[in-house]
């Protein structure tokens, strides 16, 4: 199932309250429950102006109607093609010696 990285344009973000976030978190659980298992919250980043979100889903639709039923801004939705990491240098570093050995 696609994965999408969510930008979600919220003044003030960071200066949230732990209260204020969760209660945030609490109404997108509610809408991700009501809205059945094909869609689910994997994790936020909160910046100072914006939260960017990972979620997954069948498709870009389903975010925005999440977005819709949650009253969240969903300004950027991009679903991710590839994740890479520290590790993703070793691997592609030792799969070229295999090659090359």
């Amino acid at each position: 199932m696609p994965k999408f990285v969510i930008e979600r344009e919220i003044p003030g973000a960071g200066n949230l309250s732990s209260a204020e976030l969760q209660g945030i978190a609490q109404k997108s659980c509610d809408v991700l429950q009501n809205m059945g298992p094909q869609i689910q919250w994997v994790q936020s980043y909160v910046t100072g102006d914006k939260v960017y979100c990972v979620y997954i889903a069948p498709n870009e639709e389903m975010i925005r109607e999440h977005a819709t039923q949650g009253g969240f801004p969903a300004n950027r939705i991009s679903e991710i093609k590839s994740v890479i990491d520290p590790t993703t240098a070793e691997t592609a570093a030792g799969n070229q010696r295999s090659a090359t050995g």
